[in-house]
């Protein structure tokens, strides 16, 4: 991702103000909005900009520019309305890409259907996760794509152990493919078919979200 990329976030809840901390301390250029001007002060010494402005006032759409971003992203908690507003502003202002946070499915697709390219569901991701790594005994990390596909990190099987991954046949097995392998703090990025699988190594996999779950 080229470090020239603009980004907008508009919200600073917890949720907004991870993603504008990360994106200011990785050199990315940054501009932060929100109605509550002390969020917006503890911002202002990470980012390019931060201005305090309701996004449900008129005009101040305009004011933010929005059109100057490739990448806005749409962190309001508190009230949907506010969510579709920013959402259909961005829209209408040509933004490339628009990334908008909701807390519930039906949110989910009227963000959707306003213009956002991407809706993020921070609790129900960090349920799932949650839930998974409590009763899956090997996965140890999660991250879901879509509703559909999913990456892990797991920790081989006893029976894995001082095998190849073709002679584990791991992908005929359970469905996923592994696409890395950790071991301490190198990483190993499409590992050959003859590489030998170690107890201390973990596994990044990429499959069905329902094929991973069954892993144990």
């Amino acid at each position: 991702m080229r470090k020239n990329k603009q980004f907008a976030v508009i919200g600073l809840g917890r949720f907004g103000s991870a993603v504008t901390r990360t994106l200011a301390e990785n050199g990315f250029d940054v501009m932060c909005c929100d109605k509550n001007m002390t969020v917006v002060k503890q911002m202002e010494p990470y980012v390019t900009k931060a201005i305090q402005a309701d996004i449900m006032q008129d005009d101040v759409a305009d004011a933010l520019g929005l059109n100057n971003f490739d990448v806005v992203i749409v962190a309001i908690g508190d009230s949907l309305e506010a969510s579709v507003m920013a959402t259909m502003y961005a829209k209408e202002a040509g933004v490339r890409t628009i990334i908008a946070k909701a807390k519930t499915i039906s949110e989910k697709k009227i963000l959707e259907k306003m213009g956002a390219d991407k809706v993020v569901m921070p609790e129900v991701d960090m349920g799932r996760r949650l839930a998974i790594s409590l009763t899956t005994t090997n996965v140890l990390e999660y991250i879901s794509f879509s509703e559909k596909f999913a990456m892990a990190e797991i920790a081989p099987l006893k029976n894995w152990v001082d095998k190849t991954l073709a002679e584990a046949n791991i992908r005929a097995e359970y469905g996923f493919n592994v696409v890395a392998i950790k071991d301490g703090d190198d990483l190993m990025v499409s590992p050959a078919p003859n590489t030998l699988i170690k107890e201390r190594h973990i596994l990044v996999i990429i499959g069905e979200s329902k094929q991973i779950q069954k892993y144990n």
